[in-house]
């Protein structure tokens, strides 16, 4: 049976959705040897599908895989690196299914990770729609003022577009440094790093600590856990929950 080439090599547990979306965009997926397009179909039964010369498995029937890392700084969030960086996926020794990472920390910033071979979760998670809140520590120097404070809840512009509102309190204070708490709904590229330039301070040091009902608790950098059975229901219900929202705000717009 035909589906989307992205959704595909999502359920094959290859990448999530809009990762696989870039991939077929860049002319590096094909079916039986032909280059694809965003759009185009395939027959995992029957054709041939690969990515970058590699073909892909079809997929069997297989439990999904959830699963939280503490990502330490000097790594890359990637499934391989083409210019030999450490990527996280080397952190994961012991997992024996296929699983990518969802969604971004970039090489400088630590903490909070997933993974997953569950496309449609994963794809849910970083759909622009999804919303779902994103926790960090943030230390920045020299000094913070009312205003930036204000300034970071109230959306700066970044990239030409105003972002959303957020949360920012300040934890501690010392002389040169200020460890903050900054909460946003959105997952664009390097976005906290962009909100704080964009007032003017410097990111010493950025943890994420929580996605939606998710903590990371006492993970030691470096290290990994499968998520429970009732981290898993949490999370899938505050998904269920900002899917819903969005689908009421849509109706309300005239």
């Amino acid at each position: 049976m035909e589906a989307r080439l992205q959704k595909i090599l999502s359920e094959c547990g290859y990448c999530s959705r809009r990762k696989a979306e870039e991939l077929i965009s860049s002319g590096r997926v094909k079916v039986n040897g032909r280059s694809c397009k965003l759009g185009d179909k395939a027959d995992i039964s029957k054709d041939v599908i690969s990515v970058d010369g590699v073909n892909i498995d079809t997929p069997v029937k297989k439990e999904h895989i959830y699963i939280m890392l503490n990502k330490p700084r000097g790594y890359v969030v990637t499934v391989s690196d083409e210019l030999d960086r450490r990527c996280v996926m080397d952190l994961l020794d012991g997992v024996n299914e296929r699983v990518f990472p969802v969604g971004r920390l970039d090489r400088n910033s630590e903490g909070l990770l997933l993974f997953t071979n569950d496309g449609d979760f994963a794809n849910k998670i970083m759909h622009p729609s999804g919303h779902i809140a994103k926790t960090y520590r943030v230390t920045v120097r020299p000094d913070i003022t009312e205003k930036q404070l204000l300034e970071l809840e109230t959306g700066v512009v970044i990239d030409g577009v105003k972002t959303l509102p957020a949360t920012a309190q300040v934890l501690t204070k010392e002389e040169g440094r200020v460890v903050l708490q900054l909460t946003i709904r959105e997952g664009r590229n390097r976005q906290i790093r962009k909100m704080c330039e964009a007032v003017g301070l410097e990111v010493a040091r950025l943890k994420r600590i929580s996605i939606g009902p998710l903590k990371l608790g006492m993970l030691k950098p470096g290290e990994y856990r499968e998520l429970t059975q009732a981290e898993i229901s949490a999370f899938k219900n505050a998904l269920r929950k900002e899917e819903s929202n969005a689908s009421d705000n849509k109706k309300r717009r005239p």
